[in-house]
């Protein structure tokens, strides 16, 4: 099975999206940060209404930055998911600044809570479970948080390139949501080939890990760029992929689209109505506006932007 699709500039439109993969995007996510989100002149001419937008806070965004940020796209009439990283929040009086701006300027009721991508932490916190024993996404009544997965493994959780420490904190978290009533789902890595992420995620069902899964999808990109981001990311087998697709000098300047990986879970998800994968969740590594229209042209009339 081919794991990615190319075409050729030039050629006629593509057809919408089968009725599976139109399913599959239904409700899908998408991820920004605020130096690409000021790049968008409208996000109501991009995506359609009620889409959730995460906000990437990576180490040394000002804190400024991403709730003027959340601001925008909450004054859009979007629901904004912030990341909140756990190793560089300094202390629980940072956490609780945070939480307090984020709703007091941007109505914030939900959180993608991760430990972050720094080797070490900047003060109290070291992981998102230290986030929750808190109580104060609790106490703040937010309604919605998610977790992080990782279909691959993280070499920075798993040294040794098991599943054993990434697993474990997602059966605890899994417990978390029975003593909560916020609604939780898992928010994955991305990754090019759809039957590892299949493994992973029937494996996770198997477990008794009944947190629903929207799974991380790289949107339209140069394969230069989705390369550079999968070695920055530690994306594991399917770097191998990108890397061979590079070899081949007449692929290496054709854009790559998600379209066999969306469509093979589709598929999968048509045939097992019970699979584990509920959303989709976009990193638009090419662009938000490149994203958006793969997304709006393959997602269905349902899906056209707001302001269609």
């Amino acid at each position: 099975m081919a794991l990615l699709n190319f075409k050729k500039k030039g050629t006629s439109p593509r057809p919408p999206g089968t009725p599976q993969v139109q399913a599959l995007l239904q409700d899908y996510s998408i991820e920004v940060m605020p130096r690409t989100a000021e790049k968008v002149e409208n996000f109501r001419d991009l995506l359609p209404a009620g889409t959730r937008v995460y906000i990437a806070h990576i180490e040394g965004t000002p804190i400024d930055d991403m709730v003027a940020t959340a601001k925008r796209l909450h004054a859009d009439g979007f629901p904004v998911m912030p990341h909140f990283p756990a190793r560089i929040i300094k202390d629980k009086t940072t956490l609780a600044d945070w939480i307090a701006r984020y709703q007091g300027e941007a109505d914030v009721k939900q959180a993608l809570l991760l430990a972050g991508g720094v080797s070490a932490p900047h003060g109290d916190f070291d992981s998102s479970m230290q986030l929750m024993e808190t109580g104060l996404f609790d106490h703040a009544g937010f309604e919605r948080l998610h977790v992080a997965g990782h279909p691959e493994g993280n070499r920075d959780i798993d040294t040794d390139g098991s599943m054993t420490n990434v697993t474990a904190a997602l059966h605890w978290k899994n417990e978390f949501q029975t003593r909560t009533d916020a609604q939780m789902a898992i928010a994955t890595q991305f990754a090019f080939d759809a039957d590892p992420i299949i493994e992973w995620a029937d494996d996770l069902a198997a477990q008794g890990i009944t947190l629903p899964v929207h799974i991380g999808v790289a949107g339209p990109a140069k394969l230069q760029t989705l390369i550079k981001f999968a070695i920055a990311c530690g994306v594991g087998p399917s770097l191998k992929v990108l890397q061979k697709r590079a070899m081949d000098v007449t692929k290496l300047l054709l854009p790559y689209e998600p379209t066999q990986v969306v469509s093979a879970l589709a598929a999968h998800k048509a045939a097992h109505t019970e699979f584990n994968v509920t959303n989709v969740h976009f990193f638009p590594l090419g662009g938000i506006k490149t994203n958006a229209t793969w997304a709006t042209q393959n997602s269905g009339a349902a899906m056209a932007s707001a302001n269609t």
